[in-house]
This record gives C-alpha cells, sequence and structure tokens, in this order.
C-alpha cells in the first residue's frame, strides 16, 4: 500500500471554547486546513514546531517515543486541538515531533470511525457515511 493523504483542519481548541463561552468577544480560531499523511503506525496526530506555534499551543509535558526506525526520542506535548475531517471531529493532544509531515494517527481514525481503504488508498468511513461510536 502506498502513502495515503487527506485534508484536514486542525483548531486550537482553547481558542474554540473561548469564542463559545466569550459570546464572540474573544480572538479568532486559529486554525489551519492542510494535506496530512495517514499512518495507521501512529499513535495519534503528530504535528511539527512550526504548526505548534502557528496554532499557538503551548507545551504541557514530554512522553518517550518509538520513532518508525525504532529509534527512542522524547517529544513534546502540546494542548488540545480539535481535529476535522468532512462531517466528523474530534479532540486530542498532538505530539510535537521535529520532522516536516504531519501525521494522522490510529487514535483520532478511531475515534472518528474512519479506516484506510487499500484498494482506492483514501480514507473513508468505516461504516459508511454516519459516524459510528462503538461502546464495547
Amino acid at each position: 500500500m502506498g502513502i495515503v493523504h487527506t485534508e484536514i483542519t486542525i483548531k486550537n481548541a482553547r481558542d474554540v471554547l473561548n469564542v463559545r463561552y466569550e459570546n464572540g468577544n474573544a480572538p479568532k480560531v486559529r486554525q489551519a486546513t492542510l494535506q496530512v499523511v495517514v499512518d495507521t503506525g501512529a499513535m495519534t496526530l503528530v504535528i511539527n514546531e512550526q504548526m505548534r506555534l502557528q496554532l499557538g499551543l503551548a507545551v504541557v509535558g514530554t512522553k518517550q517515543a518509538t520513532l518508525a526506525d525504532d529509534t527512542k526520542k522524547t517529544v513534546q506535548i502540546a494542548e488540545p486541538v480539535e481535529i476535522h475531517w468532512k462531517n466528523r471531529s474530534m479532540t486530542c493532544q498532538p505530539w510535537v515531533v521535529n520532522s516536516g509531515r504531519i501525521l494522522l494517527g490510529a487514535i483520532p481514525l478511531e475515534d472518528m470511525d474512519l479506516i484506510v481503504d487499500p484498494a482506492k488508498q483514501e480514507l473513508i468511513g468505516a461504516h459508511g457515511d454516519e459516524e459510528v461510536g462503538l461502546l464495547l
């Protein structure tokens, strides 16, 4: 299977809440719409430092991570973001890794009920056009 890309919008979740509860008196929501790599081997959303700064996200911690080449690295954990893909969304804390690619990993994919269609090499709804949450 080749590399699958998709378009998502990432929003600073703190800004979203500020706008919601400040009745429009808060500054606008910092966000970015971009092409990302769908990486089912990555745990979560992985952004780079440039995207963290563009969205105005504070670093709230660190975590040990294993990279694709099996090296260990300490990565920064940023404040929560909202991820939007078509009619679906979820909130998570992205990992900040200094690389050029932004990766959409397994946890956001699961949460939004998305899978990779290997034949079409595209992201699709696991249960069709309507998002389904599973409580097992």
